[in-house]
């Protein structure tokens, strides 16, 4: 278990824990009072620490190294049913981008998301989660296939943001985050977008576009990481805390400026702590929402998500 800095008080009290049932085992002294003294200073200690979290520490809790990812979370929601989905058609296939059909329940999703590796060699064959443009391509080919055979598309949204390469903008990566945006406002089927690690920039926009956008508790959504608007505004990035906080890219914040439709809430300490009931929050999530959309004709879809998105950052005096 990985601890973030502001986790040591955490890892002291578990450490501790940890000794006292040690010393209970491997001798004959009754320690049972003292574990139970000890977690429930741990409980409360944990409660204390989440539940006032910075905009910065929670950035840092979407990015921990064992925090789910896109390819967990399909494998806890559809076990054996999911079956990827390869290439654009036209360059490659982008490891950074997967999808492909899966099934909860008895109902058939399209899923679509970024995926991240795990260690150094598989964090280079997925390209750190940066999409090139084949990967946004190769997710509208896939979109398109889920409206062709009326199936409702879920897109996982995890992302320090598209491929900033020189090859990648030679090949069309402001076009093909903007193909998908235009094409997902008209899709006459459900999309369902979750945020669950990083959303950044265009990378995340690029897949970002639904009748509903959710975000787990600890995940960040913005324009701009806080490292790079930190190095942009005060040349530096050693501001990124200030920045975090000015960039208001919280679920909170998101829901409160109405930019995301709902919250999934996590496990105490982050979805890393207890992936079922993370990956359940996230199916019942799922389920609700296409359960509010089934019903919509395509007309009605894509009329209410047009009007979704151009209410957005309306201002009224």
């Amino acid at each position: 278990m990985e601890y973030l800095e502001f986790e040591l008080p955490i890892k002291e009290l578990e450490d501790q824990l940890s000794k006292c049932r040690v010393i209970g085992e491997e001798s004959d002294v009754d320690v049972t009072q003292t574990c139970e003294q000890i977690e429930k200073k741990l409980l409360a200690t944990k409660k204390d620490i989440y539940k006032n979290l910075t905009a910065w520490q929670r950035v840092q809790l979407s990015r921990h190294p064992n925090r789910p990812y896109t390819l967990d979370h399909i494998r806890a929601l559809c076990g054996d049913t999911f079956l990827e989905l390869h290439g654009d058609r036209n360059v490659k296939d982008d490891k950074a981008m997967i999808g492909g059909l899966g099934k909860i329940g008895n109902q058939s999703y399209m899923f679509i998301g970024q995926q991240k590796g795990y260690n150094t060699k598989t964090r280079q064959y997925r390209n750190f989660g940066m999409s090139n443009p084949e990967g946004y391509r190769k997710a509208l080919r896939l979109m398109k296939s889920a409206e062709k055979f009326n199936l409702p598309v879920v897109t996982l949204i995890d992302t320090p943001g598209a491929y900033p390469g020189l090859e990648a903008e030679e090949r069309g990566q402001g076009e093909a985050i903007a193909r998908n945006i235009l094409e997902m406002t008209r899709l006459k089927v459900p999309i369902i977008c979750v945020i669950i690690g990083e959303g950044a920039s265009g990378g995340a926009l690029g897949i970002g576009v639904g009748d509903r956008v959710l975000m787990m508790e600890n995940t960040w959504y913005s324009v701009i990481s806080p490292e790079s608007c930190s190095s942009i505004l005060w040349r530096s990035w050693e501001y990124k805390e200030q920045a975090a906080e000015a960039l208001k890219l919280t679920a909170p914040d998101m829901k409160k400026m109405k930019l995301v439709d709902d919250i999934i809430k996590e496990p105490l300490g982050g979805a890393h702590t207890n992936r079922e009931e993370a990956f359940l929050a996230v199916k019942k999530a799922i389920e609700k929402s296409y359960g509010e959309l089934k019903n919509l004709s395509p007309k009605e879809l894509v009329q209410k998500r047009m009007d979704k998105y151009a209410d957005m950052g309306v201002y009224k005096s």
